[in-house]
């Protein structure tokens, strides 16, 4: 650790190592990363990178940039989870880096140390760090163009304006309004809690007058948009700004909902092993809020809770965007820990190998509870994981041993090293063992039903199913209606079950494998 904390590249090295590790391993997750990725494969097919589809249809999720990032990569390193997955790898990477910048000046280079691992062995960044998704390119455009935010706060200084004014043109290019949203809301926050009126408008003027920042973000942003606007009209306003962005505030979609607690309970899970630290920050808010940059964060970490909570559709991941100012918090209170901090970090540690071990060692005892159908029939292909929880068990005696090290073992070092050094090792066991494991049980039947379908002459759809990561390992589009005599069909193995209780005639089995089916179908009798 000491190394980590002189020489920054060491550090940054770590880091990326981390992000890279076993990036690779596990299949594509269905829906989010199949969707991301068919639409990216589709880019590419096509050769359209102004426009993306799902199996053939306009995809509105999402505007466009993370597509080119994918598509780029692809471009380079070939169709395969490792490529799709390596954008999202190095912004989480910076992610990390870019806490680390900001910090150091501010707070000294161990607390900036601190909060850069802290913040990569989390639970949340590691996972949409190395998900093919828009999230962690988002996460990166937000904390640089807030942290650019507060250095304009701090200084007045026109220059981090126009950066911030930047990453958030970049922003609206990978997600949205939200890019902008939570930068203005986290400096009008610190602006107007300071309850002085007069800086509130000088600064205020000085955003809306600066033509140069503005200029950077329309220049940046626009010109996509207007192009998706003249292709599509008002099927992209309504499928991009009402129900990607207005409806799902003002209500629950598909079925993402929870309570105005929902948060409260998401947030401390996404932050082990480091949560218990939140209590440490907690004890200390007052202090933290006398402390212009303590405000700081506590106001953006702060708005995104309280408006995420209000939210009709919630998603884990939606509290990322406000999880890095307490990161830093709690870095900041991983330097004055005592021994009964250490204990509780480590018990963090411990619980997050439980998430992850304990479930597939115990899967036996429990998979009969299991009611959907199709998850009982993928779980029920589970073999024993021996490597995983051979490792599990050995990072735990680390996380222990660590915590209970004689003082004289740990002369000379921060108080910060064992935890860290912990962390560290249950990331690894939980990339390395349990992502790879949980992955090939969970998704690997439809990769080897896209496998057996690739390059068969007959047309494949599916059927009363959504895995979109078939159509990426299939190489080609597979719409979702009911099969025409003469196609196979992607199906449920419980949904056939049905489908022969009405009319055995009607379709041939071609393959099956844990609770996944391709089937021919003939056509219903008449």
């Amino acid at each position: 650790m000491n190394a980590l904390k002189r020489w920054p590249w060491a550090l940054a090295l770590a880091v990326l190592a981390l992000a890279l590790f076993q990036l690779g391993a596990a299949p594509l997750f269905d829906v989010d990363e199949g969707a991301f990725s068919e639409a990216t494969r589709e880019m590419l097919d096509s050769g359209d990178w102004g426009h993306t589809t799902l199996n053939g249809e306009d995809r509105f999720d999402k505007p466009i940039l993370v597509y080119w990032l994918q598509a780029a990569s692809v471009s380079l390193l070939g169709l395969n989870e490792f490529a799709l997955r390596l954008p999202s790898a190095l912004c989480a990477w910076g992610w990390a880096l870019a806490l680390y910048g900001f910090a150091r000046p501010r707070l000294g280079q161990r607390t900036a140390t601190s909060a850069a691992l802290m913040l990569a062995t989390s639970l949340g960044v590691m996972a949409i760090g190395r998900a093919a998704t828009a999230d962690a390119l988002l996460n990166l455009l937000l904390v640089l163009a807030v942290f650019d935010a507060w250095r304009w706060l701090d200084t007045e200084a026109k220059a981090p304006l126009r950066r911030a004014f930047a990453w958030m043109g970049l922003g609206l290019l990978a997600k949205g309004p939200v890019a902008v949203l939570i930068p203005v809301a986290a400096a009008g926050v610190w602006l107007i809690t300071a309850w002085d009126w007069r800086a509130v408008g000088r600064r205020l003027v000085q955003a809306v007058s600066d033509v140069p920042a503005w200029a950077l973000l329309i220049g940046i942003a626009a010109p996509w948009y207007a192009y998706a606007l003249h292709r599509h009209g008002q099927a992209f306003v309504d499928g991009f700004f009402i129900r990607h962005n207005l409806a799902r505030y003002s209500g629950a979609m598909e079925q993402h909902g929870g309570g105005v607690g929902y948060y409260l309970v998401v947030l401390p899970l996404l932050l082990l092993p480091w949560a218990p630290l939140l209590a440490a920050v907690g004890r200390r808010v007052r202090g933290h809020w006398r402390d212009p940059l303590g405000r700081f964060l506590l106001g953006w970490g702060g708005f995104v809770l309280v408006f995420f909570s209000l939210s009709g559709t919630k998603l884990p991941h939606y509290v990322l965007y406000g999880a890095t100012p307490f990161v830093l918090l709690m870095a900041i209170e991983l330097e004055r820990c005592g021994a009964l901090m250490r204990w509780a970090i480590a018990l963090g540690c411990l619980a997050l190998l439980a998430l992850v071990v304990l479930p597939a060692w115990t899967m036996p005892q429990w998979i009969g509870q299991v009611r959907h159908p199709m998850y009982r029939a993928l779980l029920g292909g589970a073999h024993t994981p021996t490597a995983l929880i051979i490792a599990g068990t050995v990072a735990a005696g680390v996380v222990l041993g660590l915590a209970a090290a004689p003082a004289r073992l740990r002369a000379g070092l921060p108080g910060s090293a064992a935890p860290l050094l912990g962390a560290c090792v249950v990331a690894l066991v939980l990339l390395g063992f349990g992502l790879p494991w949980w992955g090939t049980l969970l998704q690997g039947p439809v990769r080897d039903a896209a496998i057996f379908a690739r390059g068969r002459p007959e047309p494949v759809v599916q059927w009363q199913l959504h895995q979109p990561s078939f159509a990426v390992y299939r190489g080609q589009p597979t719409p979702r209606r009911k099969p025409q005599p003469g196609e196979l069909a992607l199906i449920r193995v419980d949904h056939l079950k049905k489908l022969a209780a009405e009319d055995a005639t009607a379709w041939e089995p071609v393959f099956e494998e844990h609770g996944i089916a391709l089937i021919r179908w003939r056509g219903a009798a008449k």
